[in-house]
């Protein structure tokens, strides 16, 4: 996700041809990111509350209705301010978890989620739906499903205890047996008391919902909402996971970097990096959780790298040896664990991080960038991956294939056009881009668009992006950026951490200030606690 080098870009820009405010609007950011990095390095923010596993909640709660009434109330109210909400899905899940009243599932709901997600997950990610309605009280009335629902082949540990919970849910509902002795075990390995296993709210709940109809399970299951309740949230909600603070930390991390902030908050984000560092060398989530993934350790791997490649050989180097591990037969790279299925957007987010070492990987680099090239669809996007926005992974894969090669082969070169020629035709009256084709703009696809739009001659769409996105911080309290979430998990669900708006605020803006000309004209002077001695890296506005 890093901003090209000045020899990979077109010629320069000049500052008048960006809006006036850009360089205010970039220190306002600046100064906003850098006062979020904590004393240990850490970029924190609370995950918000969202519907799924409010409505979740709420239905373990009627297993007993003397208890958590405080709890109860305030979850209900959450829920019944979501009943009318924009949102297809949330709204209903939202009434059926209030009026469960065994009304039949909705049918288009099941088939529309197969869009929203890879292909390989279509079958299982319906089964999970339908699941969820069942949770909340409809009508569970079976269904055909595919096969492939219920593979556990290929799985890391969170789709399989998920898969498994979904089973156990759906057979109990048919009428047919409880767990068998394996998925029940599976299921109770999860379980640890005052813990919510790998910080994931969404299958804790789910695993209890799979629980609570076995013999003996009841004070296990009673125990599992209390520390679920523990993580309810000010507005009454559930959130998703527990918090996503080395994500947070390491996409902050990045835009510090390019958009220059003091090396001494830098290294305080590197120290803690290697301190969260898994001893196999990646990096997961947030610093509780056992399972590393590729998005977390290419960003940290870029960021180090960026920082001081001496100072972090060691984690650099093991971190390395960690994403190697996974890479698919394909050449792609998944998100979660050798031999899972291999991903567009993960696989260029590997080869960002490994273009950092020069050409000591051109030949793992050729083949994943010849993945990418066969994963584009026809339209220049890809396949539905962790974002809610496709600009995610066209701005990922764009870098991708400019962070290697002078001049990309074909047929890598023709990846970059079509992506190019997609996000032109996408950009809105206003300036800003929007989740899909048919979405508002928002914050965040437009910092994503932006990214891509830098990095190309005329440079009129990115000066209407830039209008647009500073628009957008200037027009809320706070000094932050405000954009409906994108990250999703599991998919096709959004959730929500505010920080990383302002984390891909900043970065475009980064982006963007690599290609402007040098400008004479006197810029505002920087915070006090922000003055530092300039540093090679930092860009010029």
């Amino acid at each position: 996700m890093r901003p090209r080098a000045d020899e990979q870009l077109p010629t320069k820009w000049p500052a008048s041809l960006l809006p006036a405010e850009l360089p205010a609007g970039h220190d306002r950011l600046l100064t906003r990111l850098t006062e979020r990095v904590g004393p240990d390095g850490a970029v924190r923010d609370v995950c918000r509350s969202r519907v799924l596993e409010s409505a979740l909640t709420l239905a373990l709660m009627r297993r007993n209705e003397q208890r958590h009434d405080v709890a109860r109330t305030r979850i209900t109210r959450y829920l019944e301010r979501h009943r009318n909400s924009g949102d297809p899905l949330d709204a209903a899940l939202a009434d059926t978890a209030l009026r469960p009243n065994h009304a039949p599932v909705r049918r288009e709901i099941l088939e529309g989620i197969a869009t929203q997600v890879p292909e390989f997950a279509g079958a299982r990610k319906q089964a999970l739906l339908h699941a969820v309605f069942v949770i909340l009280g409809a009508d569970p009335a079976p269904a055909p499903w595919h096969p492939e629902a219920f593979v556990m082949e290929a799985l890391h540990p969170w789709a399989a205890v998920q898969v498994t919970a979904v089973k156990a849910v759906l057979r109990q509902a048919a009428g047919e047996a409880p767990p068998d002795a394996g998925d029940l075990a599976l299921l109770a390995s999860t379980r640890r008391r005052g813990t919510v296993w790998e910080g994931n709210l969404f299958i804790h709940l789910l695993v209890l919902h799979a629980l609570a109809a076995v013999p003996g399970m009841n004070a296990m299951v009673d125990e599992g909402l209390d520390t679920a309740l523990g993580h309810q949230r000010d507005d009454g909600g559930m959130p998703f996971v527990t918090d996503t603070d080395t994500w947070s930390t390491v996409t902050s991390g990045l835009a510090l970097q390019a958009a220059g902030a003091p090396r001494r908050v830098l290294h305080r984000i590197g120290r803690h990096l290697a301190r969260v560092q898994h001893e196999g060398g990646g990096w997961s989530y947030t610093d509780h959780v056992r399972l590393p993934d590729t998005d977390c350790t290419t960003v940290a791997l870029e960021f180090l790298h960026q920082l001081d490649p001496c100072t972090y050989r060691d984690a650099i180097r093991r971190g390395l040896d960690a994403l190697l591990a996974v890479r698919g037969a394909d050449g792609g790279f998944p998100t979660y664990g050798a031999h899972t299925p291999s991903e567009a957007c993960m696989t260029a987010a590997a080869v960002n991080a490994l273009s950092t070492q020069g050409c000591s990987h051109r030949d793992i680099i050729r083949p994943a960038l010849h993945f990418l090239a066969d994963s584009q669809l026809p339209d220049g996007s890809f396949p539905p991956g962790w974002s809610k926005s496709r600009l995610h992974t066209l701005f990922r894969a764009h870098l991708a294939t400019h962070h290697t090669f002078p001049r990309p082969p074909s047929p890598v070169s023709g990846v970059a056009e079509r992506i190019l020629s997609l996000v032109l035709a996408a950009q809105r009256a206003d300036g800003g881009f929007g989740h899909q084709e048919d979405s508002e703009s928002d914050a965040i696809s437009t910092s994503y668009g932006l990214i891509i739009l830098t990095g190309q001659g005329d440079p009129i769409p990115a000066a209407r992006a830039t209008h647009y996105l500073l628009g957008q911080l200037r027009h809320h309290s706070g000094a932050g950026v405000t954009s409906p979430p994108d990250m999703l998990g599991p998919r096709p669900f959004p959730y929500h951490v505010p920080v990383l708006a302002d984390a891909f605020a900043l970065l475009a803006l980064a982006h963007l200030s690599r290609r402007i000309r040098p400008s004479r004209v006197a810029l505002p002077r920087p915070a006090r606690h922000l003055r530092t001695r300039r540093h090679p890296s930092r860009p010029a506005l």
